[in-house]
């Protein structure tokens, strides 16, 4: 046929192909197809390849590409940036997509950091730690060995653990290498805290010490209490110390001089917990900045206002049972905004300025499960046999470790939780060092670190 003919034919079955049905438009092709020959189908299987399988990602504009890609879960993401060099640059350059994704693991999203490749590295190291908590396989053990008598007091503070112990020592540890940095002679310790010149201890001998640790010198002793003071706190910017007793007071001295400022009563109790603490919410009786102590026995919760004005009243007391029939945990969680802490009946959270209590979790099967510590995203727990991390967003538990026949104590003071910054979001760099440490009936300590990526 000639080219003119050809031409004239193919636009008329054109037009007369347009107005058939839909039906008989796959008829058509289907009759077509069956007189086709290998050359014909092979014309056709090509160039349906080009029209069928087009490559969106390259022909959208970017913003419509990170638009649709937003709606895919972070695997399928990851498996579509094996498809194609231009898939693998056009997904890793999709900043928020990663971002949600790590946000969604429970990590922190700092929004300032806007490198795409920064945060699909981020979403990798996140998976790989979320899935060794899920295997209960992000952490190690170790013990710190030195002590000659039981170690009833612990804390912890920027990668150093102090102990004090009833061989009326106190000493304190780099947790990272096992070393013993300062070890002094003490009166036996039920409490301790330190800083980078100091030690403040709580004893067993009704007083309360402070010592220097570079000479060991005693530069001042608290004397008052008619028990044992089983913790303590203190404000250098005060200049105040409060400690807690088994006489069921709170007493209020200055720093400095030792002197006795006030004794708080009110408890019926052994006050086994006090927290000095800037409120950062404001409310009728308190404001953002505002000095708080909290103080906690076996059933109550009580909130003082501490300041320069030293003659105070208690604002509140706080209870999970009018009857007292359910005891608290002996941890006691404060940041200023909420409170926190367990008994049998779970896990409450307090709203600090209205002191209304915002829930109440309840971990399932676990009525003997302990506070060790709260944060924004998750919370820090044990019993007898494990070490738990709760997901605060859904309230399951997300992982456990084992642990070993420790020294149990009601005071609960020969354990505690390490770092904490990670509870307010895992971000890559926080899950490091020391998780949990617990006295053992041997006199070590034993220690519960996140293993290095």
């Amino acid at each position: 046929m000639e080219k003119k003919d050809f031409e004239a034919w193919l636009d008329n079955i054109s037009i007369t192909f347009l107005s058939l049905t839909d039906l008989q438009k796959n008829e058509t092709l289907d009759h077509l197809i069956s007189l086709s020959g290998a050359v014909q189908l092979r014309h056709l299987s090509n160039n349906l390849e080009i029209l069928l399988k087009r490559d969106f990602l390259k022909l959208l504009p970017l913003e419509l590409s990170f638009y649709l890609l937003k709606w895919l879960d972070p695997q399928t993401l990851l498996t579509c940036c094996l498809v194609s060099k231009q898939w693998n640059k056009v997904i890793s350059a999709c900043t928020e997509v990663w971002q949600t994704a790590c946000k969604n693991l429970g990590w922190q999203i700092d929004d300032s950091v806007q490198d795409p490749l920064y945060w699909k590295k981020v979403y990798l190291k996140a998976i790989l730690r979320m899935k060794q908590l899920k295997d209960h396989e992000a952490f190690e053990t170790s013990s710190l060995i030195g002590h000659s008598a039981r170690v009833y007091a612990l804390y912890y503070k920027d990668g150093l653990l102090c102990t004090g112990s009833d061989d009326l020592s106190a000493k304190l540890w780099d947790v990272s290498t096992g070393q013993c940095i300062y070890g002094i002679q003490t009166h036996t310790c039920a409490a301790v805290k330190f800083d980078e010149q100091k030690l403040v201890t709580g004893s067993f001998d009704n007083t309360v010490a402070c010592w220097e640790w570079s000479s060991g010198a005693k530069t001042q002793h608290f004397r008052g209490h008619t028990g044992a003071v089983f913790s303590v706190d203190y404000n250098d910017e005060l200049d105040i110390l409060v400690s807690g007793s088994a006489d069921f007071t709170v007493k209020v001295w200055a720093l400095s001089t030792g002197t006795c400022l006030n004794t708080l009563t009110g408890h019926t109790e052994w006050v086994t917990k006090v927290v000095l603490q800037k409120c950062k919410v404001k409310s009728l009786m308190h404001s953002p900045g505002d000095y708080i102590l909290l103080s906690a026995d076996k059933y109550e919760i009580k909130i003082w206002p501490i300041g320069r004005e030293i003659n105070c009243k208690c604002l509140k007391t706080l209870s999970v049972s009018e009857d007292r029939s359910i005891s608290l945990q002996p941890s006691l969680h404060f940041d200023g905004k909420y409170i926190v802490c367990s008994s049998a009946l779970g896990l409450y959270q307090w709203d600090f300025a209205s002191y209304n209590i915002l829930r109440v979790i309840k971990p399932p099967d676990f009525s003997n499960v302990s506070l060790l510590g709260f944060g924004e995203i998750f919370a820090l727990l044990f019993d007898n046999r494990y070490l738990y991390i709760m997901d605060l967003r859904t309230e399951k538990l997300i992982s456990r470790w084992p642990l070993p026949e420790y020294r149990k104590s009601k005071r609960g003071s020969s354990f505690l939780a390490g770092e904490m910054s990670w509870l307010n979001g895992l971000n890559g760099q926080n899950d490091m060092g020391l998780v949990f440490a617990t006295s053992m009936p041997d006199h070590s300590i034993h220690l519960v670190l996140w293993k290095e990526h």
